[in-house]
């Protein structure tokens, strides 16, 4: 008997033994640090830490100073949302990273009428082209944020599922050579904003994020992976500074970046200083940021859904291709620019674009002899000649081009507390063309300073924006649209001019810039309601979770909380409108079809790539479309019957305002 359990005990040794040398092997064949190479090609992926990353450019500014002979080349592919092997996209129906990853969401269909491909359409290239496309020497991959939010529960498959993530990656040769060397980054911890942002303190989300990385070194070692920790050390990082690291708790700001690329920098590669070249930091910074915001207009270029999705065809192959090509030239011209830079030496990017592949002309489909009607635009006294209005109505002109040039392409307004009319104008619409100069979209404040009804003074508040299709006033400052972010423009001085601008949040979906988070209107509380069309997905990382939105609906923002919800999610085109009642109720309409609805039936936690139904439409006659405007009457400038009606604006079978009663009808309303 006791020869026996002798005889076990050894045999459990022994085994325990053979682990224990299978960990000092896999430990030993783990390298200490990441190589550099000259001309090493590194690419980032991951979620919404490594994407924001590319929006600050601080870690590759530090990376060019730290080798500023290796000529490196640095792309960010990251996006919002991503986890090892989901990674949603509307412009490819493969949701996932590689073939066969679906095995980890078996919960989850797969296939064309799954959630996996709702509505995703195209032939964006997946990540594993890219990374062939890129010749990606190096991955840097941040993983872990998305994931951690389910818990325990989760952490088993989320384990199976890094390392699929970790094999597959190992098994490829991106370069054409050889696998890539691979590192992986754990998710920053959670600051605590609660007593000045009213902020959830972060204790839950942490105990899960902490969870998640020991799970992630765990697997990292077992699979001779460099592994990095952010977790532990940015723990002591937020307790040490006295300024916020953070915007919302969750998403790191300018100066949280500023530590996590230098930290990144020492844990990956080693310590190097960077401070021989201190003193051309600004320079190499605001090339790489040039860099960036070029490669973000060639790998996420806006209106993605004409060039790769389901409106590829006709237009996709004829405007396009040249676009890319020249894009990517440009993309190339500005890594030189930064290897120049880092020599003291500043790059005139107008006259090296010159030498990039001319774009060829386009041909319009206008054609003003057939249906298209009359090319002449009337200015805006002629139009006022034009307008029909009822009795006793008057209507008045406060501003337009001819006063104002800049008054161009005006897309969204509104009255601030003292009287003045804030517009946001795009003349870059349908969005930057490349080669020309950068985009000068802007905010622009009119002013009727001596009250006769017409605007005499305008200041820009801001002229440096792409596509500001929405954009809400607050008393934090100014709210506005960016592509795939909400910004905060900051007056501090008090000369409506913008002085500071924060990324808020980011990966709202661009897909179709025209479907973008748009149409922006406060609730009573003030919190921001945001529209978004169909053939979008987004995929938003906050403090309070990942919100991931498809294919039409609305996102609350509440400025005060950092709160950010998905609110609706229906199957409606683009809701161009939002407008509350005197009891708070919302109403919306959305083109193409001329609809009105009222929000809050449709106001349901989304499932993922699942659409909730429409409450009835509101409009029984006088249907004419497209809608795009709305607004409920609670004004001294309108008689007492019609207080409380709903304005419609129309813009081509009918060009006009139509006006309807609002009626409560049953448990619902109807409009007359």
């Amino acid at each position: 008997m006791n020869r026996h359990f002798l005889f076990f005990r050894l045999l459990s040794l022994h085994f325990l033994s053979l682990a224990a040398l299978a960990s000092a092997q896999n430990a030993s064949t783990t390298p200490a640090t990441l190589s550099v190479n000259n001309n090493e090609k590194i690419v980032i992926i991951g979620a919404g830490m490594a994407s924001r990353m590319m929006k600050y450019s601080h870690f590759e500014t530090e990376m060019q100073l730290r080798y500023p002979d290796k000529n490196l080349t640095i792309r960010n592919i990251a996006d919002e949302g991503d986890t090892p092997v989901f990674r949603p996209h509307p412009g490819r129906p493969l949701q996932l990273a590689f073939e066969g990853a679906e095995k980890f969401y078996p919960n989850h269909q797969s296939g064309k009428s799954g959630p996996w491909t709702k509505g995703a359409e195209g032939h964006f290239e997946t990540p594993d082209q890219w990374l062939t496309r890129l010749k990606a020497d190096t991955v840097i991959a941040f993983f872990g944020f998305n994931s951690a939010q389910n818990g325990q529960a989760d952490l088993p498959r989320f384990k199976l599922e890094l390392e699929a993530f970790i094999s597959h990656t190992l098994s490829q040769k991106y370069n054409g050579n050889k696998p890539p060397q691979l590192a992986l980054i754990s998710p920053t911890a959670i600051e605590d904003l609660s007593a000045t942002h009213h902020t959830p303190d972060g204790k839950s989300l942490n105990a899960k994020l902490a969870l998640y990385t020991k799970a992630m070194s765990e697997i990292c070692q077992q699979k001779g992976v460099i592994f990095i920790d952010a977790f532990t050390p940015s723990i002591a990082h937020y307790d040490a500074e006295k300024e916020p690291q953070t915007v919302d708790g969750a998403l790191l700001n300018s100066e949280g970046y500023q530590w996590l690329s230098k930290r990144l920098a020492d844990d990956l590669y080693g310590k190097t200083k960077a401070d021989q070249n201190e003193e051309i930091r600004e320079l190499v910074h605001a090339a790489v940021k040039e860099k960036n915001w070029v490669w973000h207009n060639l790998y996420k270029i806006p209106n993605g859904v004409h060039v790769y999705g389901r409106r590829h065809r006709p237009y996709g192959p004829q405007n396009y291709p040249d676009e890319l090509i020249k894009l990517a030239e440009m993309t190339e011209l500005r890594d030189k620019a930064i290897w120049r830079a880092l020599k003291g030496e500043k790059t005139d990017y107008a006259i090296e674009d010159a030498k990039t592949h001319q774009l060829k002309p386009i041909p319009t489909n206008y054609k003003p002899s057939n249906k298209n009607g009359e090319p002449r635009y009337l200015s805006g006294q002629e139009t006022i000649q034009h307008l029909k209005l009822p009795e006793g109505y008057k209507i008045q002109l406060f501003a337009d081009e001819k006063m104002f040039p800049e008054l161009a392409n005006p897309v969204q307004m509104s009255f601030d507390s003292r009287g003045r009319l804030w517009v946001g104008c795009m003349p870059s619409y349908p969005h930057w063309r490349p080669g020309d100069p950068r985009p000068k979209d802007s905010l622009v404040i009119f002013e009727d300073t001596d009250l006769d009804g017409v605007a005499d003074k305008r200041t820009v508040f801001a002229d440096d924006l792409h596509l500001c299709i929405g954009f809400e006033l607050a008393d934090e400052g100014v709210f506005v649209s960016q592509a795939d972010s909400l910004i905060l423009l900051t007056d501090t001085d008090g000369d409506d001019k913008y002085d500071t601008k924060e990324y808020m949040l980011s990966g709202f979906d661009d897909h179709d810039t025209h479907h973008a988070i748009s149409a922006f209107c406060a609730d009573p509380s003030g919190a921001i309601y945001m529209g978004e069309g169909v053939f979008l997905h987004s995929n938003v990382e906050s403090v309070y979770g990942t919100h991931r939105g498809t294919n039409g609906g609305h996102f609350r923002y509440n400025p005060k909380r950092r709160h950010l919800e998905r609110t609706t999610q229906l199957q409606i085109p683009n809701p161009w409108g939002t407008a509350f009642d005197q009891w708070g109720q919302p109403f919306f309409l959305h083109t193409s079809d001329p609809n009105v609805n009222w929000m809050t039936p449709g106001t349901v936690k989304p499932r993922y790539g699942h659409s909730m139904p429409n409450s009835k439409n509101l409009l029984t006659s006088h249907n004419v479309r497209p809608t795009s405007g709305i607004e409920i009457i609670s004004s001294r400038h309108f008689p007492d019957d019609i207080q409380g009606d709903i304005l419609l604006c129309n813009t081509i079978n009918f060009l006009g305002i139509k006006q309807h009663k609002t009626e409560e009808d049953g448990t619902g309303y109807k409009l007359t």
